[in-house]
């Protein structure tokens, strides 16, 4: 069959080709280019999938004609690359059309209220109902921003008084209220944290992108790209933006209220506050006209007295000048008190500030007036966490007298509590339980103002209080012999104590059972303990064998004072504080066969803000002493007790030990060996006190030293001094005796008033 030229199959073609002679022509891959190269010209169009050889001939002669290009230097090529990607960044830099406002009625609303721009645009944040005081913080805040002024608010800790300057910053910002807004923090760090927040707000907020753009898409096309800010440009104009660490530069849009608006922060340093300004695009240099402050001071700058002054100075003079010759500025500060006399302190005293007019937040407004319950609450927590608890137990006796536990209580805000919590003023009162100093200094903005009290005697100078006599030895004056137990799970620490009736004392002796049988130890290393004594017991009966031991040596022994005659231990009080002792301590009071003599001790910690015990409500059958007093009532122990105000009683000992060898009210120690009472000094200087006032009381209240040395001792001879008192002691120029005291009347005397 003969092969039409015009119409040849490609693999014919190639063929034909390659079979004359001169080997390989073409190959089919070659001819497959050429023909998408010619296309339609080589092709008879009767049967495009063949190949016509002869214009396929004519189109390679005329493609072998065409005029060759010239080669392309390097540096042309380099060049033409370099004006490709210059236009590629000039089309990247310009950010487009900046889409429009996604609901202008919702955005108009929250500009002209800061409290609706919160709760719109922030509602994560911002998810429990509003305070009292909060509200009164965002009217003053809306106040601040429009208008001017200054005004400085103490709210508590955690009430979010940093979200809410944060918030209004960026509503300043974004409505244009002024063109400089300073964030100003107690150091420069936290103040970049607090930008840094104020930023990813900008970036990734949904409803702000929505209804603010203008100021948004600039920032999102950004994409946390900081080179791309110098170039970015808005229809062909540069945004200006600036996107650092300590400012930033809102972009300049035409027709944006927040166009150029300057948002930089500080730390309270007079070098970074200080020469702020910023020169816009107009020629214009503005400088800070706005300044939100929040918490200006650390626990440390609190602490320091002069730390505040220049804080205070650095306030009023670097802060308050920032806006510049003949320009005032407004700003608010919110603040929280951290001790008497600090920076924030200082600043709210109208007095000493009244610039800042400030005012005071509380977490409670009045506590709840059930103070018996609560201490049964607190009594109950204590016991809980001791015991590797989570204070349920507490919460469950809460639960069932919340009531009368909440009566007369005012709290701040009654949604402010942890999930594990039933109520507000719980909450309140569980962060006062933990630290009550804290408490009322960082929750209620009232710190309890603390003084050092008056040098304390070291424990060599108690070491060497010594009178002479031998140990058990008791002088010829002394009426009273009284002994104190306190109780440990691994040991009694105990203390025998001899007293005239004008409270003259003298340790006659002390020690631990079982004895250490050593000079010196603490309760973390003694070697012979309760335990091992009484093996095959539990907790509270190993105590109970404890408590039975020790009171069987120690109140069946006959004591020998001065002249022959024979003493007897005639009160002995046991500490019934202990958690896991308190029930057994009361079981042994009630069962001992030396039940007359044994009395359940509670120290109580009245401080400054704690109601005293000459306040407390006298029931019949009360019996009250000087600051200490015996319930008439049992309840379900069955056995009375005695509760001391042991801040008092602290002192009335440390006072005893400090008063002249042969003074009345003197108190010593046996022997002649101060070495010998080395321990012993220790614990009895564990403790340190300091003045308070707060709620127009002042008292000394003690502190356990930071090292937390061992205090049974100490424990032991206030229980001891109060042991006395219920006994009859007085020491002369205190206000009142126990009126424990009565006076022995005869048969004969009795018989004269019948007749």
């Amino acid at each position: 069959m003969a092969t039409n030229p015009r119409q040849l199959k490609p693999s014919e073609l190639v063929r034909m080709l390659n079979s004359l002679g001169r080997g390989e022509v073409i190959s089919e891959r070659q001819l497959r280019r050429h023909r998408n190269r010619a296309g339609y010209t080589i092709v008879d169009r009767r049967s495009p999938k063949t190949v016509d050889l002869f214009r396929y001939a004519a189109w390679l002669t005329l493609e072998y004609h065409k005029p060759k290009k010239q080669p392309v230097s390097y540096d042309e090529v380099k060049r033409r690359q370099a004006e490709r990607n210059a236009e590629a960044v000039r089309a990247a830099q310009d950010i487009g059309q900046i889409p429009e406002v996604a609901d202008p009625k919702r955005r108009a609303h929250c500009e002209e209220s800061f409290r609706g721009f919160c709760e719109t645009y922030f509602p994560e944040v911002f998810y429990l109902p509003w305070s009292e005081d909060h509200l009164r913080v965002i009217e003053k805040i809306e106040r601040a921003v429009r208008s001017g002024g200054l005004c400085a608010m103490a709210m508590p800790r955690g009430s979010g008084k940093t979200v809410l300057c944060q918030a209004a910053v960026i509503w300043a910002a974004l409505i244009g209220a002024t063109p400089f807004i300073c964030l100003i923090a107690a150091s420069a760090d936290r103040a970049r944290d607090l930008l840094e927040n104020i930023k990813v707000w900008l970036e990734t907020n949904p409803l702000l992108q929505a209804d603010f753009p203008e100021v948004t898409y600039p920032i999102m096309c950004l994409e946390r790209i900081t080179n791309r800010q110098k170039g970015q440009k808005h229809n062909g104009e540069p945004t200006r933006i600036e996107w650092a660490s300590d400012r930033i530069v809102l972009p300049t849009i035409t027709g944006s209220r927040a166009s150029g608006v300057v948002i930089s922060c500080s730390g309270m340093k007079g070098s970074d506050i200080r020469g702020q300004n910023y020169a816009r695009a107009d020629g214009q240099v503005v400088r800070p006209q706005l300044v939100m402050v929040d918490d200006p001071q650390t626990t440390e700058s609190a602490w320091s007295p002069s730390q505040s002054q220049r804080r205070e100075a650095i306030l009023a003079g670097d802060v308050l000048g920032m806006a510049g010759p003949g320009k005032k500025i407004a700003g608010l500060m919110a603040c929280t008190v951290i001790r008497p006399g600090d920076m924030a302190d200082n600043i709210l005293d109208r007095d000493k500030h009244p610039e800042w007019q400030g005012e005071r937040t509380k977490m409670v407004y009045a506590f709840p007036s059930a103070e018996k319950l609560w201490a049964k609450y607190a009594e109950l927590r204590a016991d809980s966490l001791r015991n590797d608890g989570d204070g349920t137990v507490a919460t469950e006796f809460y639960r069932v007298n919340q009531d009368a536990m909440d009566a007369g209580s005012i709290v701040a805000w009654p949604q402010r509590f942890n999930d594990d919590e039933l109520s507000a003023i719980q909450h309140a009162m569980n962060l006062r339980l933990r630290d009550e100093a804290a408490f009322f200094a960082e929750y209620q903005n009232e710190p309890i103002v603390e003084e050092v009290g008056e040098e304390m005697l070291t424990a060599e100078q108690i070491a060497a209080k010594l009178n002479g006599y031998p140990r058990n030895g008791i002088p010829l004056s002394c009426n009273h012999l009284t002994m104190f137990v306190d109780v440990q799970q691994k040991v009694l620490f105990w203390m025998l104590c001899a007293w005239e009736e004008n409270f003259t004392g003298y340790i006659v002796d002390y020690g631990t059972w079982p004895s250490q049988k050593r000079a010196y130890f603490t309760l973390r290393d003694v070697r012979s303990t309760i335990a091992r004594a009484a093996p095959g017991a539990g907790t509270e009966g190993q105590i109970y064998a404890a408590l039975d031991k020790l009171t069987a040596e120690m109140l069946t022994r006959a004591y020998r004072r001065e002249g022959g005659a024979e003493m007897r231990i005639d009160r002995c009080l046991v500490d019934a504080n202990w958690g896991q002792s308190t029930d057994v301590v009361y079981q042994f009071c009630r069962q001992s066969s030396f039940a007359g003599v044994l009395l359940p001790s509670h120290g109580k910690y009245v401080g400054a803000s704690s109601v005293p015990f000459s306040e407390y409500k006298r029931k019949r059958g009360d019996r009250l002493g000087m600051h200490w007093r015996i319930p008439n009532t049992v309840g379900r122990r069955q056995v009375r007790h005695v509760l001391v105000d042991t801040n008092y009683w602290k002192t009335f000992v440390h006072a005893r030990l400090a008063v002249s060898m042969g003074d009345p009210g003197c108190l010593s120690l046996y022997g002649r060996d101060d070495k010998a009472h080395r321990m012993l000094a220790d614990q009895l200087t564990s403790e340190y006190r300091v003045k308070a006032s707060a709620q127009g009381r002042t008292v000394d209240e003690w502190k356990l030293r930071a090292t937390r040395p061992d205090n049974h001792w100490l424990d032991c001879l206030v229980g001891c001094a109060v042991a006395a008192s219920v006994q009859g002691a007085v020491l002369a120029g205190t206000d009142h005796g126990s009126q424990s005291a009565r006076r022995r009347v005869k048969l004969s005397e009795i018989q004269r008033g019948r007749r």
